[in-house]
């Protein structure tokens, strides 16, 4: 067993226009005031870090990650979920997703796919310069517009889109492979990997790729009405990202897991900040911790009713009293009877056996 790392927090919640949210340099300090030791860093926001150079240069990466470090905190992961979600978009969403890419790119759904798959092989060589063991990224989505089968969906629709989005991202695990990082898909609703089914299709698609691997987030199973410390015993072995984030749901005569396309403080499903929702997280740092868990215990603020830096600041102290210090040692050492091999023998009958 081993001691999770954390507190860390993500920052694509955070990073913003106005200060401290605003530099590389502001942001992590702040971070480190509100009590956290690292940072998880979303490699789109230009504000936080040059991908381009990251990708490069080893030496940028290290004054990068030097500068966080002399402010308090140490980068846990890089995360690509937006690019991730833009190497694969169906035409329903080409619109609102183009708004994650360059404006150049706009318009142009092949060449957008293109600079994605670019950008996600970038944040994994950036990885690699850093040291680091685990990238998070979104899966992206050709079947989500069929996730209920009404009208009901022809034979093998949903197999062939599974069999493209295996062929967009082989090449890219293959590179992971090459940098020794694992891609830890954020499993939610939105992309073709929204549940333990669709990550086994995928996975049984990449020949089973030793990097395709999991980001654990509760609060999109609890949304799910999903069981997600029964996820953490079928997937632990493939799970490297842990997000602690807080849900509720509380499902009414008028409404469910779908919603009624309510705002999210009148949903049913609703995401809270740390300690104000349901999700029974004892059990599951408890779990992690006995599963030798090797990652950071990352906070993801994501909550409809309370203010963002009050999320965060409850957040590092919240997951901070939560992690497990592991032992080294048996409660019940003390009581060692201290036998031998020949000792035990004799314990069962079978001296002169």
């Amino acid at each position: 067993m081993r001691t999770l790392k954390g507190p860390g927090l993500f920052l694509a919640q955070f990073a913003g226009d106005a200060a401290p949210f605003n530099s590389w340099e502001a942001i992590t300090r702040w971070a480190a005031d509100c009590g956290y030791a690292g940072v998880q860093v979303p490699t789109l926001d230009a504000r936080l870090i040059d991908l381009d150079k990251a990708a490069a240069s080893k030496g940028y990466c290290d004054d990068w990650a030097g500068q966080a470090r002399d402010n308090g905190v140490e980068v846990t992961e890089f995360s690509t979920h937006l690019q991730g979600q833009l190497v694969a978009v169906h035409p329903a969403y080409d619109t609102l997703f183009d708004a994650f890419a360059p404006e150049a790119l706009r318009g142009r759904p092949a060449a957008r796919a293109e600079w994605a798959v670019e950008q996600v092989k970038k944040t994994l060589t950036a990885s690699r310069h850093l040291g680091l063991s685990a990238m998070a990224s979104f899966s992206g989505a050709l079947a989500w517009p069929y996730v209920y089968p009404w009208p009901q969906r022809p034979a093998g629709l949903i197999e062939e889109a599974f069999d493209e989005l295996a062929r967009r991202w082989r090449p890219i695990l293959d590179h992971a492979e090459d940098c020794g990082v694992d891609i830890a898909y954020e499993i939610h609703p939105g992309e073709d990997l929204f549940d333990g089914d669709t990550y086994e299709m995928f996975l049984q698609r990449v020949g089973g790729h030793a990097r395709a691997c999991m980001l654990y987030d509760p609060s999109h199973y609890v949304l799910q009405a999903l069981d997600y410390l029964d996820h953490l015993d079928i997937y632990g072995e493939r799970i490297r990202m842990f997000h602690v984030k807080d849900a509720e749901f509380n499902p009414t005569g008028r409404k469910g897991v779908y919603g009624g396309y309510q705002s999210w403080v009148n949903r049913a499903g609703r995401f809270r900040s740390l300690g104000d929702g349901q999700i029974d997280f004892g059990a599951i740092f408890s779990k992690l911790a006995a599963m030798d868990f090797p990652g950071w215990a990352v906070v993801e603020w994501e909550c409809c009713l309370k203010h963002p830096e009050d999320g965060a600041r409850e957040g590092a102290a919240f997951v901070r009293d939560h992690i497990i210090r592991v032992t080294e040692r048996a409660f019940d050492d003390f009581a060692a009877a201290g036998t031998d091999r020949a000792a035990n023998r004799r314990l069962l009958g079978l001296e002169g056996a």
